[in-house]
């Protein structure tokens, strides 16, 4: 039978941590598109419903995907999968900073936030903690 694991050191909770706030975002994205547009401030066009879509599949789906499997399944190869897309989420922000005129309140308070998130699976991942 499976069980729920629940983490058992500080490291995978750190770890835990980052896939449970990942699979929060999943779920506002997937429950609530439009408040989750507004957050990112992103803006649909009027004529493209479909645009909500990618909230609910393309955003929700991974988030959910790779939160879920990091939760449920609790194997270090998945939690580095997890850090290194948040890892990449942060690397791809920063690019946008230095190229795209992007130096903003906002792109710092998110890139922190993003780094942490993939900090703490990353250093459980790789035996560091």
């Amino acid at each position: 039978m499976i069980e729920f694991y629940w983490p058992t050191s500080q490291g995978e909770w750190m770890a835990w941590s980052s896939a449970a706030v990942t699979i929060l975002f999943g779920l506002m994205c997937l429950f609530a598109p439009r408040l989750s547009f507004r957050i990112l401030r992103l803006q649909t066009l009027p004529d493209h419903p479909e645009a909500i879509s990618e909230a609910r599949a393309t955003m929700a789906g991974f988030y959910l995907g790779i939160g879920l499997c990091a939760v449920l399944f609790a194997q270090p190869l998945i939690y580095l999968a997890l850090g290194a897309g948040w890892a990449f989420t942060a690397f791809g922000r920063i690019i946008s900073m230095l190229s795209d005129r992007g130096v903003t309140l906002f792109n710092f308070v998110s890139v922190a936030i993003e780094a942490a998130l993939a900090a703490l699976p990353l250093l459980y991942g790789l035996g560091l903690v």
